[in-house]
């Protein structure tokens, strides 16, 4: 004779019922699973947007914008090889709350309860992915124009991923290049307006984690560039581990995103074909404009000198200090390094240096003598903007 079963609930339940229904009801999802899965494979092995699918959530969710907006970040310069003009100018771009000064301010030693402390690094899902050797996002040529006026308001809106202080890194791929783009200033407020309207979108889609430091001489006397730079080395290091380092003038734009902002095995020379100079190099031994050094490379030579006052000579000398320890310059064509300068009349207190020539003839003997081991200055001010980081110095006056 059949039993049946009695029905399940109450305690008439016989003791195995219950675990016989769960047991079903696991082998029905098992095979609910099995068979989307088997459709996605006959359908192409397109296996990606399963996880939506089944409700798993993907590291790309987590953003609003999602992977939209990686690959086409805000302040893109528009279709290839054209730029529409920067927005009108309407207002700068504001110090976050506790500062009292203007980026539009001359250059003046800062008080000291403007110093700030050094902004948190964008945060990174440790499951992500190491980001290509060449970025997808590069568009190639563009068009560089300086007409029309930068709202930098309106800017740091149009650059969202831009983080206080001009730090970004890639949401979607973990960058190996950690790069401090370091500018020396006096008085160029509108050039560094055309500087992050261009250059900002262009770091993104090379896809760097980067950070940019406004170094900013106070005071009036002679200008010295190196000085700057090296104070600008020392300070970035304060903020965060860069491993790369970027000395740019702040009146150089590059035409060509494939002219990547980073470190490579040697020094690399990025402004190679500037438009001041025909697009050519002006001699062989040229290193001035924008270049990249390593931390290592850039330890290894002692940084770079801190007598050059006045125009000319320092990246002569840094160039010779290279040389002498063994390096050779790496550089990009010619094509793809063009650059525009943007035109000026030369800065005050900025006159060609009568001593450069007798400097440069001695780097080798004052390289250990003269650089990093040797740098004093004063910090007077640090201002995190939304689109840099402004650190006002003082550097002293020459000997």
């Amino acid at each position: 004779m059949r039993f049946r079963e009695p029905l399940l609930g109450g305690n008439a339940a016989m003791p195995g019922a219950s675990l016989q229904r769960a047991c079903r009801l696991l082998v029905a999802v098992c095979a609910l699973h099995l068979g989307v899965t088997l459709v996605y494979y006959l359908s192409g092995r397109d296996l990606s947007r399963l996880p939506y699918l089944v409700g798993v959530p993907t590291p790309l969710q987590a953003g609003s914008n999602g992977a939209g907006a990686i690959r086409e970040p805000s302040g893109e310069l528009g279709p290839r090889g054209a730029a529409p003009p920067p927005p009108p100018l309407d207002a700068s771009s504001e110090p976050r709350p506790g500062h009292n000064s203007s980026p539009d301010a001359d250059s003046r030693p800062g008080p000291s309860s403007n110093l700030t402390s050094a902004p948190a690094s964008p945060i990174t899902a440790l499951s992500l992915p190491a980001c290509p050797e060449e970025s997808p996002l590069l568009v190639g040529p563009l068009l560089i124009e300086f007409k029309a006026p930068v709202d930098l308001t309106l800017l740091a809106k149009q650059n969202p991923e831009v983080k206080v202080g001009g730090r970004y890194a890639p949401k979607d791929c973990i960058s190996p290049h950690k790069v401090a783009i370091i500018i020396p200033f006096r008085n160029r407020q509108e050039h560094l307006k055309y500087w992050l309207y261009y250059l900002h979108p262009i770091l993104q889609r090379q896809q760097l984690d980067y950070g940019v430091y406004v170094i900013n001489q106070a005071g009036d006397s002679t200008f010295n560039r190196a000085k700057l730079l090296n104070v600008g080395f020392r300070e970035a290091l304060k903020d965060y581990d860069y491993n790369c380092f970027v000395f740019s003038d702040v009146d150089l734009i590059p035409m060509d995103d494939r002219n990547t902002y980073r470190c490579f095995s040697q020094p690399r020379h990025i402004s190679v074909a500037m438009d001041k100079f025909g697009f050519s190099l002006p001699y062989v031994q040229f290193f001035g404009g924008v270049s990249a050094l390593s931390k290592q490379q850039f330890l290894t030579i002692n940084g770079f000198p801190n007598n050059y006052w006045g125009w000319g000579g320092e990246d002569d000398d840094i160039f010779n200090r290279l040389v002498y320890k063994g390096m050779s310059i790496s550089r990009p064509n010619a094509v793809v390094g063009k650059c525009r300068m943007i035109r000026h009349s030369r800065d005050k207190k900025n006159e060609p240096n009568p001593q450069r020539f007798d400097r440069i003839a001695h780097t080798k003997e004052t390289m250990l003598s003269d650089g990093l081991n040797t740098l004093t200055y004063e910090v007077l001010d640090i201002e995190r903007y939304p689109l840099y980081t402004k650190i006002t110095v003082d550097v002293g006056t020459p000997s």
